[in-house]
This record gives structure tokens, C-alpha cells and sequence, in this order.
């Protein structure tokens, strides 16, 4: 996370211009390989339409809210539809190159960090967030700044003991989860949320945008606040979490907010 497209993190999902010609994820297996390419091939026709968000793997129009699927060799993530997105949402689907990203979020309200617990991870600032990093093989923790997600030493051997004791923690999904940690007021403890890889990286990009001198600014602070009422809303227990994302064929999708560029600041 040295910056948006750090080797530690992954490279913000960039918007492919106008008429941009499919081009199927490499890597596939051929029956995903064919199956994208004959959608991509329908709707050929239909790139003339453009201006439209539109996913990177078979070209379907996006709508207001969509899904990311992480690409772990590149270190990416990419904008997809449901049908594509649902493809990856298995374990070991693709080879294991691809991985959906999520979208619930939990939280377990009865263990809060303590300042204690803060001052052992040695985290400069009073925000952050970690996630395991399976091309280096251990988590790794940032905090956004005006020039991007800024990556941070992580005492690995604190991580682990705090890991022990706080089961959510514990069950971080590699590359597409991520742990964030918010100190809840003045002097309180710091609540702790599961929550989709992607949507820190969102975090993130608003935060350029809206930061203003040193403390981000009254308009970054907003966007904070109402970014963290919205995790507080969606968040449900920790119990019965599974490993991968939150949404299987069959399942009911979430109520999602949509974060399209929305992401608040972090404060120092």
C-alpha cells in the first residue's frame, strides 16, 4: 500500500475508455474463457451506447452498484457484473488467480481494541486498516493520507496476539478482507469491522480529493463520520461468518449502500 498501487496493495480499478474493446481476464480456464467471450461478442453492437461504466470482463453495462473481483497475480482489482462476479465467488475458482471481493460487514461489538491493545501494533494515527497479503505471506496495515494509502510497520508478532483474543481477527479472508480499526471518541475504546477490501481503497480515493491542511478538513471529517454510520448500520455479528464473500449463487444479495467515490478521511 505504498501509495494506491503499491507492491503491498492492490491497483485502484481503473475505468476503460469509451469503446474500449473486450478483453477477457488472462489466465481463465477456456469454458470461463468462452463463456465471457460469446457475452462480450453479443454485445459488441451495443459499445456505440458508451459513456457507460461497463464490467472488465464481458463488457455488460454497470449498473449504480456493482461488484470487484481481486486479481492476485497482478495485484488488481477490477469492476465486474453480477454474472461475472458470481463466477469467482467460489474457492479455487479460476485456478485461484480470482477472488470476489466480499460484501458484508462484521463486527463483534464485545471486543473492542483498548488503547493498550493500539500502542501494541504501534500505529501511528488513529485509524487504519490490514489485510493479508498472500504474495508476501503476512498482513499489512495503512492509513490514507492526501497522497494515497500510506503502508505502516506492523509489529507481525503483536498482530498475532491480538489476533488470539479477537476472533475477528482471526478470520481475515487473504487479498479481499480487511480489518478496520476506528478509535470510537475521544478517549474510547476502537471499534474494529470486517469489511470488503475494495471499499478501503474507495476510502481512500475520496480522501484526496476532500482532504484539506493538516487534519483533512470539516468536509473530509464529514464523509468520515457518515461512511462509519454506514458500516455501523450494515455490520452484522461476527457468528456464523465464513471464509470468501458474503453473497453465493442462491443467496439473497445484501441491501449494499453504494460507495462510488464516496470515502472519508482518516484522522492523524
Amino acid at each position: 500500500m505504498t501509495g494506491a498501487s503499491g507492491a503491498s496493495g492492490l491497483r485502484r480499478f481503473v475505468k476503460r475508455p469509451a469503446g474500449a474493446g473486450p478483453g477477457p481476464a488472462p489466465g481463465l480456464p477456456p469454458s470461463i474463457q468462452q463463456v465471457l467471450a460469446a457475452r462480450a461478442a453479443a454485445r459488441a453492437g451495443a459499445e456505440a451506447l458508451d459513456g457507460a461504466e461497463r464490467c472488465e470482463m464481458c463488457r455488460e453495462i454497470l449498473g449504480g452498484r456493482h461488484g470487484h473481483v481481486v486479481d492476485l497475480e497482478k495485484r488488481s482489482l477490477s469492476c465486474t457484473c453480477r454474472a461475472c462476479y458470481l463466477l469467482f465467488t467460489h474457492e479455487g475458482a479460476a485456478g485461484g488467480r480470482y477472488r470476489a471481493v466480499p460484501e458484508h460487514v462484521y463486527h463483534d461489538p464485545g471486543r473492542p481494541l483498548t488503547d493498550a491493545d493500539w500502542n501494541e501494533l504501534q500505529i501511528p494515527v488513529a485509524m487504519a486498516f490490514f489485510f493479508y497479503n498472500s504474495a508476501l505471506g503476512r498482513v499489512v496495515a495503512g492509513y490514507p493520507s492526501p497522497g494515497g494509502a500510506t503502508e505502516c510497520e506492523l509489529d507481525l508478532a503483536a498482530w498475532d496476539r491480538l489476533a488470539a483474543t479477537h476472533p475477528l481477527l482471526g478470520v481475515l479472508a487473504p487479498d479481499v478482507e480487511a480489518i478496520l480499526v476506528n478509535r470510537a471518541g475521544p478517549g474510547g475504546n476502537f471499534e474494529v469491522f470486517l469489511i470488503p477490501v475494495d471499499e478501503c481503497y474507495g476510502l481512500v480515493g475520496e480522501l484526496r480529493m476532500k482532504w484539506q491542511g493538516f487534519d483533512g478538513g470539516a468536509e473530509a471529517r464529514a464523509a468520515l463520520a457518515a461512511f462509519l454510520d454506514g458500516l455501523r448500520r450494515r455490520a452484522v455479528l461476527l457468528k456464523g461468518k465464513t471464509d470468501g464473500p458474503g453473497v453465493r449463487p442462491g443467496s439473497p444479495e445484501p441491501e449494499l449502500e453504494e460507495h462510488s467515490g464516496r470515502a472519508p478521511t482518516w484522522p492523524t
